[in-house]
């Protein structure tokens, strides 16, 4: 059986961590991250923002509530493998449709459990997030020279552009779930970047027909289905190696589009705005960051995965450098003081960094898909 198969995690820095393979035998090269989220294991794999990394859970006991068909936030599992300190010999969840190690087998993710996964979280810590890689199986035997050559070779996320990975082909649409307490509102045009099922049925359960794009999507082809709003999902990759996106973002704005970014989204506009991005040491992912929304002076527990971030002014009201009027920073992140959301004055746009969708929780950010819907809203009166 593979659980009794001996692996390791190498990183780039000479740094080896023996255990046991958990899910597929193999190999896999990554950029190695933790998660602090003590639940939603699912939500985490089948996230795409996860597009190209290894994850540490840092949460010691993965794997008791199993897998199922309605916690997956898209088709299918994106991390590039998965680090485990241990994992439930038992799944005990009436819910549950299978294993997660068999889940991770069937769709040939590499990972490795029985490690001290505090100490990879203090080495990434104190050297930042690296390049690395898991070996099992046949791999396991190699050198261990061969195995930190073959780290080292892998490649770097800063400078990568992964939209292409996990964007949607063609495009589709989700109906408006229009119920007493909301009504149709229009179409609203999602640039998919790594977009998750639970942001899309947010959108809709606010009165929105949710048209889902490609990433390749241009300017005129938005524009023909007639939205009342753009928005940019979360997604995987540098943004600063998505110029063609920053230019798409800058025609919305110039066209007067009401628009609302979360994660990647939020980096975009960053960037269309004329601000710079830059990478996190080792990044904010879990869902128990605290963010204050510096209008209100209200802390919110927020859901993060993210390894880039803005570099705007905090507590000041700023030129965009752009020329898209004034632009405040309107999230900071309590712990590092990253900027965590943006407001432009002038025109009807806004974005924060965390994930307000927040599957599996929590959901004190949810509040700003209504945000998004009464801009919409005020955008469409102030036009008729």
């Amino acid at each position: 059986m593979s659980a009794f198969a001996p692996a390791v995690l190498v990183l780039e820095d000479g740094s080896r961590y023996p255990g046991r393979a958990y899910g597929a035998l193999g190999r896999t090269l990554g950029e190695v991250v933790f998660a602090t989220g003590m639940t939603g294991y699912q939500e985490t794999l089948t996230d795409p923002s996860y597009a190209g990394q290894i994850v540490v859970m840092t949460a010691p006991h993965i794997g008791n509530t199993g897998v199922n068909a309605e916690d997956s936030e898209s088709a299918r599992i994106w991390v590039a493998g998965f680090v485990v300190r241990d994992p439930s010999r038992i799944v005990s969840n009436y819910r549950s449709t299978g294993s997660l190690d068999d889940e991770l087998i069937g769709a040939g993710v590499v990972g490795i459990s029985g490690i001290d996964t505090r100490a990879v979280t203090r080495r990434l810590r104190d050297v930042g997030a690296m390049r690395g890689g898991v070996f099992s199986g046949a791999d396991a035997a190699l050198g261990e020279s061969e195995q930190l050559d073959i780290v080292r070779g892998g490649i770097e996320m800063s400078g990568r552009n992964l939209s292409a990975e996990v964007s949607t082909i063609e495009g589709y649409v989700i109906p408006a779930t229009v119920s007493t307490t909301s009504t149709a509102i229009g179409r609203v045009a999602v640039l998919d970047l790594g977009v998750k099922t639970s942001t899309l049925n947010y959108l809709a359960a606010r009165g929105f027909d949710v048209h889902v794009l490609p990433q390749s999507v241009t300017l005129e082809g938005l524009l023909a289905i007639e939205p009342v709003a753009a928005f940019f999902s979360n997604g995987p990759g540098d943004p600063a190696a998505s110029d063609r996106h920053v230019e798409l973002l800058r025609g919305i704005l110039r066209a007067g589009l009401p628009f609302f970014g979360i994660c990647f989204g939020n980096q975009l506009l960053g960037r269309a705005l004329g601000f710079e991005t830059y990478k996190l040491p080792f990044g904010h992912r879990g869902i128990n960051q605290p963010v204050i929304d510096v209008a209100t002076g209200r802390t919110e527990i927020t859901s993060h995965n993210h390894g880039f971030a803005v570099d705007a002014p905090i507590g000041e009201v700023t030129e965009s450098p752009a020329g898209f009027g004034r632009v405040s920073v309107s999230h900071v992140n309590l712990n590092d003081n990253v900027v965590e959301g943006l407001s432009a004055i002038d025109i009807p746009a806004f974005s924060v960094q965390y994930h307000p969708e927040a599957a599996a929780g929590p959901h004190d950010a949810n509040y700003l898909f209504d945000r998004f819907r009464d801009l919409v809203v005020a955008s469409k009166e102030s036009r008729a």
